[in-house]
């Protein structure tokens, strides 16, 4: 068992993790990163599978992500344009398969109308309660202790609207069914990302991917760090001292210690760079405080299968269509056209989740396969069924995530539990995109969570007498 003594531990390698370590150490205090996978990037992943480079995490950049756009330019990193010429499909309710072009989906004069105007509902509220503190909002514990599902409801009797509506928050963004969280939680999702608009727009919230993918941002800011980060070391225990009811603190050379499989770091400063389902995966000393026990407990992620199709050519793109796809009743509920950067053949990307994962998880995998491709090829025609390669992204089994794509509360949770979710207890600080106000649940908010967290730190350590 190797010893260190550093001013900072950083507990868990994502891009959140990275991002503090690197702020502090520009700013010369020392800092150790453990790492339970043995690998950088958590939630992002971009792997060669069969002789494909696969985007198995987080992969979109959209237009409003600044801090991630600006941690692209400061690590030389270059991002294209997702593919989108053509028209998109829809699939009703009722089977009926649509092309169509421009935002809104070809649903009836009556559907369309009351999707607008949940959207205009939904863009308000949103706009009220903003991302940082939406427990503020006057209606926040009405809306936190009703279901999205059944908030959609009070508001239109027009069910198809409803379903398309609660598609952008619960399969597309929460991957939970909609009748699992609150309409606070579905605020929050849009606040972050700017609007509720900004969430239904795909040509914004999924406009442009990274050359060589995303899991370069950690990979590239682990190379910076050098031997700072130890990868297959998972924390086991957390050692800390300190006053459990102030924002930091503990004694300045012994404030915590970090016991990992093969490193054991002394520090002033720790950062849970994990996800809240995660912390409980380490044993304090002396245990965190009931506050914190209680809101963990309210806190999980959901469920989604990111599907990976890869052909000889982007057969779809000859037919006239852009490879995007929408359907609130499919199996696979979204489809876009994933292909790589200057690559020759056609790559397509489909997700299926909540309770319709659990469908698909309680078939064989010959049977899931074909079930998902007949879905897509439901869009984008029966070439659709004959991939080169295909793959299943399935974070819900990976033994360090357990879950996509961020924790999200349950009915009354974020009201109750979200002023205090970022409250340092002694010496430890919780830094995570499931945490982040702008950017909640992506690199964005990763990336913000961690200066977030290193500027916290480097406050307290100069007050303290660094």
């Amino acid at each position: 068992m190797e010893n260190l003594e550093r001013d900072v531990v950083i507990i868990g390698a994502g891009p959140s993790g990275l991002t503090a370590a690197w702020e502090l150490k520009k700013t010369g205090l020392s800092v150790a990163v453990l790492e339970a996978r043995d690998r950088v990037g958590g939630r992002t992943w971009t792997d060669i599978v069969d002789g494909a480079l696969l985007e198995i995490g987080g992969q979109w950049v959209s237009p409003d992500q600044t801090a991630l756009k600006g941690m692209l330019d400061e690590l030389g990193l270059e991002t294209y344009d997702r593919y989108r010429e053509g028209d998109s499909v829809y699939i009703g309710a009722d089977g009926t398969r649509t092309r169509y072009t421009g935002d809104m989906f070809p649903v009836s004069a009556a559907t369309e109308g009351e999707m607008n105007r949940l959207i205009e509902v939904l863009d308000r509220l949103a706009a009220e309660a903003g991302p940082e503190t939406p427990w503020k909002h006057p209606e926040a514990r009405a809306l936190d202790t009703i279901s999205f599902h059944h908030w959609l409801r009070q508001q239109s009797s027009d069910e198809e609207a409803c379903n398309n509506i609660g598609l952008f928050i619960a399969g597309g963004m929460l991957t939970k069914p909609a009748h699992a969280f609150s309409a606070l939680q579905a605020v929050l999702m849009a606040a972050s990302a700017g609007s509720f608009s900004n969430l239904v727009d795909e040509n914004f919230i999924l406009d442009k991917r990274v050359v060589g993918g995303m899991q370069q941002v950690s990979e590239r800011l682990a190379d910076r760090l050098g031997d700072d980060v130890v990868l297959s070391s998972p924390v086991r225990t957390l050692r800390w001292e300190g006053d459990a009811g102030t924002n930091g603190g503990g004694n300045h050379s012994n404030g915590v210690t970090a016991v990992s499989d093969t490193v054991t770091v002394k520090a002033r400063y720790a950062v849970m760079a994990v996800p809240p389902n995660l912390y409980s995966r380490v044993s304090y000393e002396p245990p965190l405080p009931r506050r914190q026990h209680q809101m963990h407990q309210h806190q999980s992620l959901g469920l989604v299968i990111k599907v990976h199709a890869v052909y000889p050519t982007p057969f779809w793109r000859a037919e006239g269509l852009s490879g995007t796809g929408f359907s609130a009743s499919s199996i696979v509920q979204e489809v876009y056209d994933n292909t790589n950067h200057e690559d020759s053949r056609g790559t397509l990307v489909g997700f299926v989740s909540d309770e319709k994962a659990d469908a698909m998880f309680r078939l064989t995998p010959e049977a899931r396969r074909q079930t998902i491709l007949e879905s897509i090829a439901g869009f984008l025609g029966s070439e659709a069924l004959t991939p080169e390669v295909y793959y299943e992204s399935d974070w819900g089994s990976e033994e360090w995530t357990r879950g996509a794509y961020a924790t999200s509360y349950d009915l009354g949770g974020l009201h109750r539990y979200g002023p205090d979710q970022l409250t340092p207890v002694g010496p430890i600080h919780w830094s995570c995109s499931d945490l982040a106000a702008e950017g909640y649940q992506h690199v964005e908010g990763a990336i913000r969570m961690g200066q977030d967290t290193a500027r916290n730190i480097l406050d307290l350590a100069s007050t303290e007498g660094a």
